[in-house]
C-alpha cells in the first residue's frame, strides 16, 4: 500500500508543479476600475476596448473613421497634442492604401531617443470582425497605461511617442507609412507593440532586432515586469506563422527593434466576427498591463543605447522569473553535459549497476513510445477530420474544442509511455533504462546547439537529470525526493510548449506535442519508473483520455458565440456578361446551399484570378447567379506610348458606385519596371523591376473616400498586354440591389478571404488617350475667413475616335 500512496503522492506533487507552471503565466484577476489612478485598471482599459469595437472599423469604412476620431478626443483628454500622418503606401507585398496615423508625444526633461508605444486600431476586413482583441486591447492597453503613467506626474528622461497605426490588418502599411516618411521614426530608440493573435491566454513578449538581442534581454530584465511569459525558441516559431506585425517593418525599413507583447489562445475568434469584448479574456487584457507599467517606467528613464547588443541570449521563463545567458554558453553547456553523461555511465558500468544490455533494452519502450504515439496522434488526427469535416471549416486549424483534443491525446500519449513500460521493462525500472532518453535528450541539444540556438535552454532540464542519475550512479540508490526536485525543471520549462505548438501552430501539429510529451516522460522515468503498477496508470489515462475526446465530440458542433464560418461572393464578369455566386467552402451549409444549390459546380475557372489569401484558400464551388445593374468602373489611359524599347502607360481607374477595393492582375509574362500606384513605389523596391511575389498579381489597392486608382509604368514594346480587375465592395448583405437571407446566429463570414463582397470582374482593354487640359485659373474675390488655395483646374478631354 505505501508504494501505491508513494506513487500516487507524487503523482500530485507532479500535477502541483504543472498548476504552477500554468497559472502563474499570466495574472489570474482583474485589478477594480475603482483602484488608485496611479495605477493601470483592467476594468478601466476593458471600456476602452467596448468603445472601440462596438462595429467594424476597417478600413475606409465609416466606423473607421469614428473610431480614430474617438482616439484622437480620448489622447487630448490626458493633455496630449495629437497629430495625424496621412498618405500612400505599397507595401512589398502589393498591399496599397492610404493610412491615417493618430500621433501624440510626451516629451521628457533631456530625451536623445524616443520610447514608442505602438498598436493598430484598424480592424480585419471582410469578416465583420469588431476588432476588440485584435488590436482594441493594445490601444485599451495604452490608454491606460499612459492615464497611469501621466497621473503620477513624475519627471522622466525620454520622451514617450504614442502611435496608433493604421491599415495593419492590409499589410502594415501604417507602420511603414510612418517608419519611411515621418521624421519622429528616427529619434524612436525602442518600440513596445500590443498585438493579439486570438482572445485570450498568456501574452507572450517576442524581441525583435537586427543585431543581438542582449541588450534587449538586460533591459526587460532591469524593468522587473513581474509576470513575463517568453523564451528565445517562440521568436523562431513566430517566424513560423504566416503573419508579422508592424514591428516587423519598424525592423526591417527603420532597423529599429523592440518588444511584441501578443496572445494567441481562442485562435479561432481571430479576425471572426466574434472577435467582440465579450470574447476577450479580461485576465489577458491585464496580462498586457503588467507589461506596459513597469516598461513604460523604466524605459522612461532609460538609457537605449544599452539596448544595442552584437551579442545573443538564450533566454527562458520559470514562475515570477526571467533568466538568461549568453549564446556562448550553449555549446560548452552541451559539451559538459556530453562528458558527465559518459563519465558517469562508465563508472556505472564498472561499478556493475549498468549494463550495455539493459541499456540497450531501455531504449525499447523509449522509441516504441515516441513512434507510437507521435503515428498515433498524426493519424488519429487525420481519422478525426473525416469523421468531423466541420473542422476544415476553420481556417486557422484550431477547432473550438481543440483543448480537449489537446488534452485527450497528451492523456493517451502518457499512457502508452506507461504500457510501453509496462511490457518492456522490470516490474521497478531500474536507472539502466533512464540512459536512453538521457542519451535521446542530449542528441537532440547537440542539434539545437549548431542550428538553433533559441532553443538551447532546453538542456537545463538535461542537467537536472544527470544530477538524479548522478546521485544513483555515486550512491547505488534512487532517492524518490530527489527524481521528484530535478523533475520540476522538465514540466516548468517544457510543457508550456506541449499546449503552444498546436494553439499556435494548429491542431495538425498534435504529433509534435505526443513526441514532446514522451521526451519530457523520459525526463522523468527516475519517478515513474518508480511505479510498480504501470499497467493500471495506462489504463487510468486511457480513461481519462477518452474522457477528453467524449467532451471533444460533444462540443464538435456550433451554436452562438461558437459559429461556423462560411463565404459567399457574387461575381459579375462584365466581359462575358455572365454572373456566379462562389464560395471558399467546402462543406455547404443551408445558408449557402441557398445560392449556390445542392450540387454547385466546380469554381476552377476562377482559377486563372488567384485572389490573395493567408492560408491560400481558393474557390471550390460556384452557381450561376442573376445579373444585377451594377455601375462599372471607368478606365482611362492616360499615357500610352513608345519610348525606345519599353511602352510607357499611365492607367486611371475610377469608381462609379461605393467600392472597397481593386485587385489587378496580369500575364506573368508581362514584367513591369518604374511602377508606381497613386504616385508612390513599392517599399525596399530596388532596382527598376517591379517585384511581383504573387504570380498574377499587381496589387490590391483598398479604397478610402472612393478615390480612384493611377498606375503608372512601363513594359517591353512587344509583350502583349494583358491585365485585368476585380472591383469588390463589402457590401453584399446591405445591397439594396441583393435580397440576401440573413445568415443564422451559429453561422459567422469566413476570416482571410475576400468575403460578403459584390465583385466585378472586367479585361484593361487599352483605349485612345485621355488628354489631360489645364484650364487658366479664374481670378475671383476670396470669401472672408478662406485659406483655399486656387490650383489650376485639371479636366479631361477624350478625342474622338474616327
Amino acid at each position: 500500500m505505501k508504494k501505491n500512496y508513494a506513487s500516487l503522492y507524487s503523482m500530485l506533487f507532479l500535477l502541483v508543479v504543472l498548476a504552477i507552471a500554468f497559472f502563474t503565466m499570466m495574472p489570474q484577476w482583474t485589478s477594480d476600475e475603482d483602484g488608485p489612478l496611479t495605477e493601470f485598471s483592467t476594468q478601466r482599459a476593458y471600456k476602452q476596448v467596448r468603445a472601440i469595437s462596438r462595429q467594424p472599423h476597417y478600413v475606409g469604412s465609416k466606423n473607421h473613421e469614428e473610431v480614430a476620431n474617438y482616439l484622437l478626443k480620448e489622447l487630448q483628454k490626458m493633455g496630449l497634442e495629437t497629430s495625424i500622418q496621412e498618405g500612400y503606401t505599397l507595401s512589398d507585398w502589393g498591399n496599397l492604401v492610404k493610412s491615417k496615423n493618430l500621433l501624440a508625444r510626451i516629451k521628457g526633461t533631456n530625451s536623445s531617443k524616443a520610447l514608442l508605444l505602438l498598436s493598430h486600431y484598424d480592424s480585419a476586413p471582410h469578416s465583420y470582425s469588431l476588432g476588440a482583441s485584435d488590436a482594441g486591447s493594445g490601444v485599451a492597453t495604452i490608454l491606460e497605461s499612459v492615464r497611469a503613467f501621466l497621473h503620477n506626474k513624475k519627471a522622466h528622461k525620454n520622451d514617450i511617442i504614442i502611435l496608433f497605426t493604421d491599415a495593419e490588418e492590409l499589410g502594415l502599411n501604417g507602420a511603414a507609412l510612418f517608419v519611411t516618411q515621418h521624421a519622429w521614426a528616427k529619434e524612436v530608440g525602442v518600440v513596445l507593440n500590443f498585438e493579439a493573435r486570438g482572445s485570450s491566454g498568456p501574452s507572450y513578449m517576442l524581441m525583435e532586432t537586427n543585431g543581438g538581442n542582449a541588450g534587449l534581454v538586460h533591459e526587460f530584465t532591469n524593468a522587473n515586469v513581474p509576470l513575463p511569459a517568453s523564451n528565445s525558441l517562440m521568436y523562431s516559431i513566430y517566424k513560423m506563422l504566416p503573419n508579422d506585425t508592424d514591428l516587423t517593418v519598424f525592423r526591417e525599413q527603420g532597423n529599429i527593434q523592440g518588444y511584441n507583447f501578443a496572445f494567441i489562445d481562442d485562435h479561432y475568434n481571430y479576425h471572426t466576427a466574434q472577435d467582440d469584448s465579450k470574447h476577450l479574456n479580461k485576465n489577458t487584457l491585464e496580462h498586457q498591463g503588467t507589461y506596459l507599467m513597469p516598461l513604460l517606467q523604466y524605459f522612461a528613464n532609460a538609457n537605449f543605447d544599452n539596448t544595442v547588443s552584437k551579442e545573443d541570449f538564450a533566454y527562458f521563463t520559470l514562475p515570477f522569473t526571467f533568466i538568461s545567458y549568453p549564446f556562448s554558453w550553449i555549446f560548452p553547456m552541451v559539451l559538459i553535459a556530453i562528458g558527465l553523461f559518459v563519465l558517469l555511465v562508465f563508472v556505472g558500468i564498472g561499478k556493475r549497476i549498468l549494463s550495455f544490455k539493459e541499456i540497450g533494452k531501455g531504449f525499447i519502450p523509449f522509441l516504441g513510445a515516441t513512434i507510437t504515439s507521435g503515428l498515433l496522434t498524426y493519424f488519429g488526427w487525420k481519422f478525426l477530420l473525416n469523421c468531423y469535416p466541420q473542422y476544415n471549416d476553420l481556417l486557422n486549424g484550431f477547432t473550438y474544442n481543440g483543448h480537449s483534443y489537446i488534452a485527450g491525446f497528451v492523456s493517451l500519449t502518457i499512457a502508452i509511455c506507461f504500457i510501453f513500460y509496462h511490457f518492456f521493462s522490470e516490474k521497478k525500472t531500474t536507472m539502466n533504462y533512464f540512459v536512453a532518453p538521457l542519451f535521446v535528450w542530449i542528441v537532440i541539444n547537440c542539434g539545437l546547439a549548431i542550428g538553433l540556438k533559441g532553443a538551447g535552454f532546453l538542456i537545463v532540464p538535461v542537467f537536472f537529470g544527470l544530477i538524479a542519475f548522478g546521485f544513483y550512479i555515486l550512491t547505488q540508490k534512487s532517492n524518490a525526493i530527489l527524481n521528484l526536485i530535478c523533475g520540476i525543471p522538465a514540466l516548468l520549462i517544457i510543457a508550456p510548449f506541449i499546449q503552444m505548438f498546436p494553439i499556435g501552430l494548429g491542431l495538425k501539429v498534435l504529433f509534435g506535442s505526443a513526441i514532446l510529451t514522451v521526451l519530457t516522460f523520459g525526463l522523468l522515468l527516475p519517478v515513474f519508473g518508480a511505479y510498480t503498477k504501470k499497467g493500471a496508470w495506462g489504463f487510468l489515462f486511457v480513461a481519462l483520455a477518452g474522457i477528453f475526446f467524449a467532451k471533444a465530440h460533444v462540443q464538435s458542433g456550433y451554436e452562438l458565440g461558437k459559429a461556423k464560418s462560411n463565404s459567399l461572393l457574387y461575381i459579375y464578369n462584365a466581359d462575358t456578361q455572365k454572373a456566379n455566386w462562389v464560395t471558399y467552402d467546402t462543406n455547404l451549409d443551408a445558408w449557402t446551399k441557398s445560392y449556390l444549390g445542392n450540387q454547385p459546380k466546380s469554381a476552377d475557372f476562377m482559377k486563372d484570378i488567384p485572389l490573395f489569401s493567408k492560408y491560400n484558400s481558393g474557390f471550390t464551388y460556384a452557381a450561376e447567379a442573376p445579373i444585377k445593374e451594377l455601375e462599372e468602373p471607368t478606365i482611362e489611359f492616360l499615357k500610352d506610348q513608345i519610348n525606345g524599347d519599353k511602352r510607357e502607360l499611365k492607367i486611371r481607374i475610377t469608381p462609379n458606385r461605393n467600392v472597397n477595393r481593386y485587385d489587378i492582375f496580369a500575364s506573368e509574362e508581362i514584367i513591369l519596371y518604374n511602377f508606381k500606384a497613386n504616385e508612390v513605389q513599392a517599399i525596399g523596391q530596388k532596382g527598376d523591376k517591379y517585384d511581383r511575389k504573387r504570380g498574377k498579381k499587381i496589387l490590391s489597392y483598398y479604397v478610402v473616400d472612393n478615390l480612384p486608382l493611377e498606375m503608372e509604368f512601363s513594359i517591353d514594346k512587344l509583350v502583349p498586354f494583358d491585365m485585368e480587375l476585380l472591383e469588390s465592395s463589402f457590401d453584399l448583405m446591405r445591397n439594396e440591389l441583393f435580397p440576401m437571407i440573413k445568415r443564422q446566429n451559429w453561422m459567422m463570414p469566413t476570416p482571410f478571404v475576400l468575403n460578403d463582397a459584390v465583385v466585378i470582374q472586367k479585361k484593361i482593354i487599352p483605349k485612345p488617350v485621355v488628354k489631360q487640359v489645364v484650364k487658366k485659373v479664374v481670378e475671383s474675390t476670396p470669401v472672408q475667413d478662406s485659406i483655399i488655395e486656387q490650383k489650376p483646374e485639371i479636366v479631361t478631354e477624350t478625342p474622338k475616335v474616327p
